[in-house]
């Protein structure tokens, strides 16, 4: 008796497992996501590779900025929205729901043919001084910021675009993207250019756009060194001159400008919404995002925590 009972209890897991199979393999149906710049390239592959274990399955993915993912979850015209910053209260009360799913930062950046490259690479750049360009307007020459002999302006560049970047960018400061100062320019690949073809500019920009997927920061550009402790001096464990480096620092808690990316779901989303975002939420997800190395993977235990609150 104690025999069958176990051949009933093993027979009756296997064809459980059967029909879960089964039922993995005829998932189907269509999900639209838009949003941020900074995790587009990491949708991508998360898509490729669910849509690829799900034939049944089709993902279109668009970028548009922060703002434009936030207001297409909201309004209907996205399943979800990529969001590369905190929500905002007048967003949680329209029947949204953020879901944590990477980590990532922002970084000023020069060009390498900055007049003043030699000075700020040796002392780096002090948060009041970022705020006195971007949020006071008070610094409109370098000859505020650091001490040289040609006195040239500050070109400030920033984005044009409902940004997530910008919106962490001006929260680092304690302020709103509408209270960043400079000129606008759309999207992360445009301002990076923008700042590089200008000697005397200072941009911004998602830690995946700036640093190379090999290591190095994008050719053309510099990354300014915050000067943290405020010693007058770029200290080595304040530069982020290589993608190891920066990660480090985000990693463990030195780099200031550090932000959450989310995806915005509607609290009645489809099932379908739940299964990928469990997909990204996975070993499997995890995984592609170090593949892809536009942003950083969440921690297990952060993984399992979301996983478990999700409906």
């Amino acid at each position: 008796m104690k025999r069958l009972f176990l051949i009933l209890l093993v027979t009756g897991f296997l064809l459980a497992k059967g029909t879960a199979a089964l039922a993995g393999e005829r998932l189907s149906g269509s999900l639209t996501v838009s949003g941020a710049w900074a995790i587009y390239p990491t949708a991508v592959a998360w898509a490729e590779a669910f849509q690829k274990k799900y034939p049944g399955v089709r993902i279109d993915i668009s970028a548009g900025g922060a703002g434009k993912g936030a207001a297409d979850a909201i309004t209907g015209l996205a399943d979800i929205g990529m969001v590369s910053r905190d929500p905002d209260p007048a967003e949680l009360r329209k029947n949204i729901q953020p879901v944590y799913i990477l980590k990532d930062a922002i970084f000023p950046v020069i060009s390498e043919k900055n007049f003043y490259l030699k000075e700020l690479s040796e002392k780096g750049i002090k948060r009041q001084a970022l705020a006195d360009i971007y949020i006071d307007g008070t610094a409109t020459r370098w000859s505020r910021i650091i001490e040289a002999k040609a006195d040239k302006p500050i070109h400030v560049y920033t984005r044009s675009d409902s940004s997530g970047a910008a919106a962490s960018w001006a929260a680092y400061f304690g302020k709103k993207q509408e209270d960043l100062r400079g000129v606008g320019v759309y999207g992360d690949p445009g301002l990076l250019d923008a700042v590089k073809r200008d000697p005397v500019g200072i941009g911004y920009s998602n830690f995946g756009f700036v640093f190379t997927r090999e290591g190095p920061v994008l050719p053309g550009l510099k990354v300014v060194a915050i000067d943290m402790n405020e010693n007058g001096k770029a200290d080595p464990d304040e530069i982020c001159e290589t993608r190891a480096r920066a990660v480090a620092a985000i990693a463990a808690g030195r780099y200031p400008a550090t932000r959450k990316n989310y995806f915005f779901i509607r609290k009645n989303a489809a099932p379908l919404t739940g299964e990928f975002i469990r997909f990204v939420l996975s070993e499997e997800g995890a995984r592609i995002v170090d593949e892809v190395g536009a942003s950083l993977p969440l921690l297990p235990a952060e993984r399992d925590k979301i996983l478990k609150e999700l409906p």
